[in-house]
């Protein structure tokens, strides 16, 4: 029983048109009606070249719909938004979601300019101050397995890598023991940046509801992009992030879950395992991960079965 234990420790904006807040509309092609125009907006969406880029902006446009939508209401003349470029603006989902289904478009080419977006983020602007750089995500763009964590700590706000401190290094043996290689999973935050410290304090703190809510959309983002089979939530302030609600992990973990759509799996943090290795405590994160491989339909040895018991 002991070898098994020692032998898993071991392995284990562009913005146009500034006149108006209601004009900061994200320029998103080239059509050839000026592209500060909603008509110019609309062709620009509806053209299936600019379609990738559309998706990434959807939320953005979106606002700026509704927003035209109770201007014209109203029957202000400004801006001119007819009923035809308005349409335009509101068609199907399912039309934008096939420019971007991952079948027809490459998921690492679509996650960059999210990328490129984190790296200059200042929606927060304390922990724009702060950071050393931001941690997008890390791993197989076409993977089934996504794990998320909750913030980046010191060490990763240093390599610009999510889970590659103590914590991370055991998260890539659990990784490891259930017969994955880290980079054939990917690995992300809720929060891109190191929440901040006290000046000369050290250690970590977890982020705030505020600063969770307003980061989320990029994690969003990703998930939506790399459409894994199964979602990963490390930690009761990961699973705030994702549900918006917190509840004692002996009550979460163990149990399947959903958001969106995907189904999620609840475990402890592995600096949680850290700070209690016990192997009763070792075995429950375990017994979750192996129901993610049951899930996944891959195998299961008896040796890994057996683990921590």
């Amino acid at each position: 029983m002991q070898h098994h234990h020692a032998r898993l420790v071991a392995a284990w904006e562009r913005p146009a048109c500034d006149q108006f807040l209601w004009q900061r509309i994200i320029v998103v092609g080239k059509p050839r009606t000026h592209p500060c125009s909603i008509k110019g907006i609309a062709v620009a969406r509806k053209t299936s070249d600019y379609g990738e880029v559309v998706n990434e902006f959807s939320p953005a446009l979106d606002l700026v719909l509704n927003a035209l939508e109770q201007i014209r209401e109203r029957g202000e003349k400004l801006p001119r938004a007819s009923r035809t470029s308005l349409g335009q603006l509101r068609r199907p989902a399912a039309v934008e979601s096939r420019a971007v289904s991952p079948s027809t478009s490459n998921k690492a080419a679509l996650l960059a300019p999210i990328q490129a977006r984190v790296a200059v983020c200042v929606k927060c602007p304390h922990l724009a101050a702060t950071r050393t750089q931001t941690v997008f995500g890390v791993g197989n763009p076409d993977a089934e397995l996504m794990f998320i964590g909750e913030a980046p700590g010191a060490d990763e706000d240093a390599q610009g890598e999510p889970f590659v401190g103590k914590a991370g290094q055991l998260l890539t043996k659990i990784i490891a023991a259930m017969g994955f290689r880290r980079d054939e999973v990917y690995i992300a935050n809720v929060l891109k940046c190191r929440p901040d410290m006290p000046h000369g304090s050290s250690g970590n703190r977890p982020p705030t509801p505020d600063e969770m809510q307003t980061c989320l959309p990029y994690l969003a983002e990703q998930i939506a992009i790399i459409q894994p089979k199964v979602l990963v939530a490390l930690g009761g302030t990961a699973v705030e992030g994702l549900l918006g609600a917190r509840g004692t992990m002996r009550d979460l973990r163990g149990k399947w879950h959903s958001h969106q759509g995907t189904p999620l799996m609840i475990t402890y943090h592995p600096s949680y395992l850290l700070r209690n290795q016990a192997p009763s405590e070792k075995r429950k994160v375990w017994e979750d991960m192996l129901l993610v491989l049951e899930r996944i339909d891959r195998p299961i040895s008896e040796k890994q079965r057996k683990y921590f018991t």
